[in-house]
This record gives structure tokens, sequence and C-alpha cells, in this order.
């Protein structure tokens, strides 16, 4: 075992002054595998002569707490599940210590340590010192693709802290504790389940530097101990650390889950592409084909990240416009924008309050349904009674290519399992009909997104941002990326107020709600509706693109945002495409995005699930193919 870096704990005053230095943890390596040991043993484990040998080469010993089942102390059996824990590995069996019981393991040549643990240790990978204290092993992987922008350790008190750590990789180290640690309960639903927040949700409002003044912004959403950057690095070093934790991570941690690190976003969640747009941080790397194909925003962190590494579960992002079910879509995962209003974001980041949800993504259906249930809470209820009716916006009906094959296939299985008709809407033709004393849809819905998000981010981020800054800098204004700033721009000139639009917007919503999107008192929503995703389209990182402009229009990916019902987005498969990067046929995904009546967010992850159980759909894979899984192109074995 190689051990890499300690900080002791020592007080001593120079010259008059008193200087604290305090552990903030350790890194060693086992059989060139990185750990991090947190800075605050879990138990001290008295008279562990055994090894004591061992510390004359090394200040840690590396060990496995085993737990005696039904009297059995086979070594080989209580430890028989433990090679797939990716915390866990060979070299933490040079020493054992059995919890529960003071018998010696049947057949063991191991090193068995002796003596009493002050505290009850839960079975999986440790490490010990020669005064016997006892550590977690949390392995330490690199986010190479980008993924983060921050990692985070927690502190025991409910705050958290950057990691200080690092391992090989070109970006940042995230530690992960083992998952053998740990039981999942009614009260703990999310129990060890590792989860990157995306970093919007830290909105800090106390004073900057040493100027004293009012913050404008209404309120925070931070998690305890973290800087918050928004994208933006003015923001990130302008306000201080948060002293309290958002609602939504709060919900997340209180069932159980481990928050990782914070995740990259484009600056102040609005839409940006790779790579022109992305100046102040860099966009993370989709793992999807060639590894060089945009990760949509502004989730992009969280989609790559889930995408990209099996140590990660689940990420929480948020949707306005498709910010969730964009870099869900482009990487082949489970994502969902959920009814407007189940958990409050107050005291988050705002793009647009009347439009702003939070969404999560995920590989695997199941864990991403829990998590939904532990963050939404009592707003969100699962059921199983499923409409007979479905409508598709803009389905295919004769397949002319892999894609519309696995479309096709898809609505066939779906119709098949709920015993349903299937039929074609018109979203614009049937409410011009319907509302011929207003504008058409595509007239009246034109500007209603991009007013909201320009004029509420002006007044609720923009102007308080820069008078901040100013303050602290002699008047100067931070830098801004392209893509907002030419939307608070464009929002500056207009004339039509947020009033106006969230009226334009109740119109659509009122309609919607009572025709297509109509709820049942026995299925939730009277109806599935149901739209193309993605279709393994490339939108290659290395494009030069022109300037940035203001997102106008109305399709599909807007009802929800309009209507505030639930969108879901479920992977199909994937379609090939000669890539110019690689020279060789590489595959992108295909994806479906399900709607239903608002507050039907529970009815939907239940359909989802039962589709899962029933084989119509698949965990989505880690590395270059969500069905397949493999290496990303660029890396080689071993450095996942």
């Amino acid at each position: 075992m190689r051990f890499s870096r300690s900080i002791g704990v020592a007080s001593f005053v120079v010259a008059g002054v008193q200087a604290a230095v305090s552990s903030t943890g350790f890194t060693v390596s086992l059989t060139d595998i990185d750990y991090f040991l947190p800075p605050k043993p879990i138990a001290k484990i008295s008279s562990c002569e055994e090894i004591q040998a061992a510390f004359e080469d090394a200040p840690f010993v590396p060990f496995t707490v085993v737990k005696a089942q039904n009297g059995s102390l086979d070594v080989a059996s209580l430890t028989a599940t433990y090679a797939h824990d990716d915390v866990w590995q060979e070299g933490f069996m040079d020493a054992i210590y059995v919890q529960g019981s003071d018998s010696k393991p049947m057949n063991s040549s191991l090193t068995i340590l002796s003596g009493t643990a002050s505290n009850e240790l839960a079975p999986g990978p440790y490490f010990i010192n020669a005064a016997g204290h006892v550590y977690e092993a949390w392995r330490l992987f690199s986010d190479m693709q980008g993924a983060f922008t921050e990692s985070a350790i927690a502190n025991g008190d409910g705050s958290y802290s950057v990691l200080p750590a690092g391992t090989v990789g070109q970006k940042h180290a995230i530690a992960v504790p083992s998952r053998l640690y740990f039981t999942k309960t009614a009260e703990k639903p999310l129990a060890g389940v590792r989860i990157g927040i995306k970093d919007i949700y830290g909105t800090t409002h106390h004073q900057p530097s040493a100027v004293v003044f009012e913050h404008r912004l209404t309120k925070a959403a931070d998690i305890k101990g973290l800087r918050t950057s928004n994208g933006n690095r003015a923001w990130y070093w302008l306000y201080p650390p948060a002293n309290a934790t958002a609602p939504p991570v709060q919900n997340l941690i209180d069932a159980g889950a481990i928050i990782v690190g914070k995740m990259i976003t484009s600056q102040f969640a609005n839409g940006e592409t790779a790579t022109a747009d992305w100046v102040d941080y860099h966009e993370a790397f989709n793992p999807r084909g060639d590894g060089y194909q945009d990760t949509s925003s502004s989730s992009s962190g969280g989609g790559a990240g889930t995408a990209s590494y099996s140590w990660l579960d689940v990420s929480l992002g948020s949707d306005t416009g498709g910010s969730v079910r964009g870099p869900s879509q482009v990487q082949g995962l489970y994502g969902n924008r959920p009814s407007h209003g189940l958990v409050s974001l107050d005291h988050t980041m705002p793009l647009s309050p009347v439009l702003d949800t939070p969404g999560l993504l995920a590989r695997n259906p199941q864990i991403w349904m829990e998590a939904a249930q532990a963050m939404y809470g009592p707003n969100i209820t699962i059921t199983s009674s499923y409409p007979s009716s479905i409508q598709t916006l803009g389905w295919p009906t004769e397949v002319e290519d892999v894609a519309d094959q696995l479309l096709v296939d898809f609505l066939g299985n779906v119709t098949d399992f709920l015993g349903a008709n299937a039929t074609a809407f018109n979203v614009t033709a049937s409410f011009d009909a319907a509302n011929a004393d207003v504008a058409p849809l595509t007239v009246l819905q034109n500007l209603t997104y991009a007013i909201l998000i320009t004029k509420q981010q002006i007044e609720l981020v923009r102007e308080p941002f820069y008078a901040d800054y100013a303050e602290v800098h002699d008047g100067r204004l931070p830098f801004v990326n392209p893509v907002p700033l030419a939307r608070w721009g464009w929002g500056d000139n207009q004339t039509i107020t947020v009033e106006e639009a969230v009226n334009n917007k109740t119109i659509f919503q009122t309609w919607a709600n009572e025709t297509f999107l109509a709820p049942s008192p026995e299925t939730c929503s009277e109806s599935l509706v149901m739209y193309v995703g993605s279709t393994g389209g490339t939108t290659y990182r290395n494009t030069y693109w022109d300037e940035p402009g203001v997102p106008f229009g109305f399709g599909n990916s807007r009802i929800s945002v309009m209507a505030e019902v639930p969108d879901y987005v479920v992977p199909l498969g994937e379609a090939p495409y000669n890539s110019t990067i690689t020279g060789h046929v590489e595959y992108l995904p295909v994806t479906a995005n399900l709607m239903a009546a608002k507050g039907c967010d529970g009815m939907l992850f239940s359909l989802i699930n039962e589709l899962y159980e029933a084989g119509i759909l698949k965990e989505s894979m880690v590395g270059q193919s969500g069905v397949t899984g493999g290496e990303i192109l660029l890396r080689r074995d071993g450095l996942w």
C-alpha cells in the first residue's frame, strides 16, 4: 500500500500568532487504486497487536469487516458479494474484523483483528492506523468527462466541503463510499445512492468580501458549506459558501443519498451549445458515439456524468425549457420534467419561476423513481391504473431508418401492454380550430418562452448580480457568456410584459388541460401522450456556430412547459451515423417522451417501471453505447 498524503491536527504559536492545523483527510493507494480517508475516524479498535508490525511500512493497514450471520463464520461465504462493490477489492483482505461474534472464522488463514470496536461497523472495507482508529474507505474516481464543477464530501454536521484529494485524470477526483456500508430502510430509501447536484442549487446571499449590503435575491438554494457558480466564474468568487441546504437537495440527503459533487451547467441555466458558447467553464463531454457530440444543456454535467460513470447513480438537474429532457435525450437516459410546483424552487437560481422545475436523470428507472419519490415527497403518488388512449404527436408511421423502427416498435409494444388505442393528434390545428378568437398557436406562443426567461432572469438574477459585483469592483461589470448576454439584451428591448406572457401561457394551459392532457378520476390522465425525443442526430462540438440568438417558437417540447404537465424521457435504443471524428459508423441514442395530465407524475413513473419489468424498456449502460456499454473511445481500461 502506498501512502500519499496526510495532515495532522495541531495548534501552535509563532511570533504571538496562534496557528491551527486541522486534518482534511488522507489519501492512500492500495494496489494502484486511490482512496480518500475522511478526517474523522468512525471507531476505535483497541489492542490490535496482530498488525502492529505492518505500521513500520505504512501509517494505515487495510482490512475488511465481516458480520456473522446465523452463527456462520465462513469468510468466503460472508464476503461472496463484496466483489460487486466498486470500492472493495482483494487488498482489503489483508486482515478481517468479525462483527457480532467472538468465535474464530472457519477455514481462514487470514489475519484476524482482535479487540472491541467502540462503535458498530457496517460490513465492508476500512483502514486502521497504529492507534486503532478506523477510517472509512472512499474510492477516488476521475471526472475525466468534465461533468463536475466541484467535488464534495460531507463533514458529518450537515455541511459539505470540497474534496481535498486528487487522482489520475485531467479533471476533478470524486470520492464515493462503499455501497456495503448502507442498508436501505423505509426511512432511508436512498441509503448509499450517489447523486450529483447541478450547480444552480446554491445561490448564496451573503455579503461579498468586506462590503456590507443587502443582497437583492430573495432566498438561497444552497448546499451548506459549498459555493455556487451558476456557470459563471465571477459569481462563484463573489459570494461565499452557503450556510444552508436547499429543500430539493435536503430531501435527497434525508432519504440517505450521498452527495458527491456539484455538476456543470450552462451559464445561468441558459441553453448553450458546445464549444462556441461556453467561455467561463467548458461543457462536459457526451460519452456516446464518437465522444464529441453536444451534451445538450443546461443540465450538461448531469447528462454526461450519469451516462459516463457507473459510480454515479442519479443527477439532480432542472428543466425550464428542456434542460433535463435534452441531456437525457442525447445521452440515452431516463429523465423527467415534473408537474410544475412539486418542490418549491423559490430558493434556487431562477431562469423563470413561472416555468422552472427540478428533474432527475438516471440510467435505471427503478432508482430514478425512488429518488423522485424522496425528492417530491407527498406531492407524488404512485398509481398503477393506466389510460387506454394514446395520442401521438408527429410519430413516424412509415419506417425509413433505424430510429423510425425503434419508435414504431415501442408504440406497438406500449399499445399492446396497455390494451390501448393509438391515434395521431395535431396540437396546433386542434388549438386553432377551438380558439378562433385568439391568435394562431404558433403566433400566440412565439415569444412567450423568450419573454419569461429573459425578463424574469434580468430582474431576479442579472440586476442584483451586476449591482453586487459593481459595489465590490469599483463599478465594473462581470463577464457573462454570449448566450445569456444576448438573451438579456433582447429582453431589455421588449415591450411585452411578463404578465402578458403569463396570460398567453395560461390560454394554452387551460385548453391543453381540458383536451388532450385532461385528468381522469380512474386513470389520472385520460390519455398517454407520446412524442419523438431524439433520433440519433449529430451536433458536433467542434462546429463553428453563428452568434447566439433567442429561443423563439413553439414545438412539442414546449407543451409541458406551458401546460405544467409531466414530460418524461425514456431511452429506446440507438441509431447509426457516419462519424466525421472517427471515420467509422458510430451510434447515438433514440428516445421517446411520455406526457400525461398535470399531477400524474406517479402514474408515469409506475408505467415506465412496469414497461421496464416487462422488458419493453431497458436500463441504460455507461460508456460509448447506452445499449451495450463499452469504453468511451479515448479512455483505456482501468481509468473508469
